[in-house]
């Protein structure tokens, strides 16, 4: 999957993704106990298998049963939606709950420049005012942000210089959980 990439890093190895999303999963039911007040929302495209790992592990592993799991997808609330040469294909949002007065836990897994939360955060509000939103993200690439969004969990910080990209494979897609930083 990398051999369009000059180069490559290992960034976390299948066993360092899987000690990461415990951690965060454990994160998470410190700060929302039961879930009852809480709904994750996976950001279509990437996000949705992180937050789709992360239910299964609080429901099978932590034994959480009030977990509603929903996906947004913010490709017509971003704010370079009309500047690219191919028309952008739209993913499915599906959120078949209510937000409102809820904590929304937004998952995506890598932050990098912050357009892909505030476009979110525009998106929600389609759905209701959330009493609460919060931000996970396996991957946040501290240095690169043009907006001032921050994550409340991460599972790792990277500093990466602008040619390269931070690569996230979920076994689901690509047949391996790893993270990678590869050279462009």
């Amino acid at each position: 999957m990398l051999n369009s990439y000059m180069s490559h890093k290992v960034l976390l190895n299948s066993k360092e993704v899987n000690i990461t999303l415990h951690r965060l999963a454990c994160q998470l039911i410190e700060n929302h106990d039961d879930f009852s007040e809480t709904v994750l929302i996976g950001i279509q495209p990437r996000g949705i298998f992180l937050a789709e790992r992360l239910a299964n592990l609080l429901i099978e592993d932590y034994k959480i049963k009030n977990i509603e799991l929903g996906h947004l997808d913010i490709t017509f609330f971003r704010d370079d939606f009309r500047r690219g040469d191919k028309p952008l294909e739209a993913n499915k949002t599906n959120i078949n709950f209510i937000i409102e007065d809820k904590n929304v836990v937004f998952i995506d897994d890598v932050l990098y420049t912050g357009r892909s939360i505030r476009s979110a955060l525009t998106a929600i509000q389609s759905f209701g005012r959330p009493k609460d939103i919060e931000l996970l993200t396996l991957i946040d690439r501290r240095f690169s942000r043009h907006l001032p969004i921050q994550p409340n969990y991460k599972g790792r910080q990277v500093d990466a210089i602008d040619n390269q990209k931070v690569k996230v494979n979920w076994v689901e897609n690509e047949g391996e959980d790893a993270v990678y930083l590869v050279d462009k």
